[in-house]
């Protein structure tokens, strides 16, 4: 898929393994056969919106619906970034990417989701430095913020990897009860001191103006 008008087809960012892009219809149809196959253990929800207690086919028409209304919410001073992430030619998962008034704050917020078949081989620590490289070169990112459930260690080790600190809490209700999230943030310099996975960004110049750049 090509546009003149939605240069975000043509973004490529590439680790050795891992090659994230703006999704086709085809790389949509493939995240959403995965999402259908189950994302996480059932009887945990790692989840602040619980899109994953749908049955299959609505996680998988959900995962189609959510990211073409993000396409059609997307505005300079508002944006949400959904990438799919390709290992050799399979779709294993999702990396997204999202901030208000970028030009200003200079601050993003990540979120992720992996098959829970390609779970545990360390692809979730490699696309989120991917997308990090992203904001904080391609971008000229000052901050990067992220969030887990108290209980969520998988994100958390992940975090720590990266070299995100602490932030404070937030309370949600899911599935009808209170939970605890944990707010971290990742500042350049911490970026800086932990960047190990080599990025390659392509197609991002064109692209600048849609992220208020």
């Amino acid at each position: 898929m090509t546009s003149s008008h939605w240069p975000l087809f043509g973004l490529r960012v590439s680790t050795p393994r891992l090659r994230l892009r703006v999704p086709t219809l085809e790389d949509l149809d493939a995240l959403a056969e995965l999402a259908a196959e189950g994302v996480h253990d059932p009887d945990v929800q790692p989840f602040t919106v619980p899109w994953t207690d749908a049955p299959p086919a609505e996680r998988a028409r959900g995962t189609l619906q959510y990211h073409w209304s993000e396409w059609a919410a997307w505005r300079p001073s508002a944006w949400a970034l959904n990438l799919v992430v390709d290992l050799d030619g399979v779709i294993v998962g999702t990396q997204g990417m999202t901030a208000k008034d970028f030009a200003i704050r200079r601050e993003v917020s990540t979120g992720s989701w992996l098959g829970r078949r390609y779970q545990g081989q360390g692809i979730g620590t490699e696309m989120r430095a991917a997308v990090l490289d992203l904001a904080f070169d391609g971008l000229g990112a000052e901050y990067a913020l992220s969030a887990a459930f108290a209980d969520n260690e998988a994100s958390f080790a992940v975090s720590r990897k990266l070299g995100y600190r602490e932030d404070g809490i937030d309370r949600h209700v899911v599935r009808g009860r209170p939970v605890v999230s944990r707010r971290l943030r990742l500042d350049r310099a911490g970026w800086q001191a932990r960047r190990t996975v080599p990025v390659t960004i392509e197609g991002l110049a064109a692209c600048l103006p849609l992220f208020g750049l």
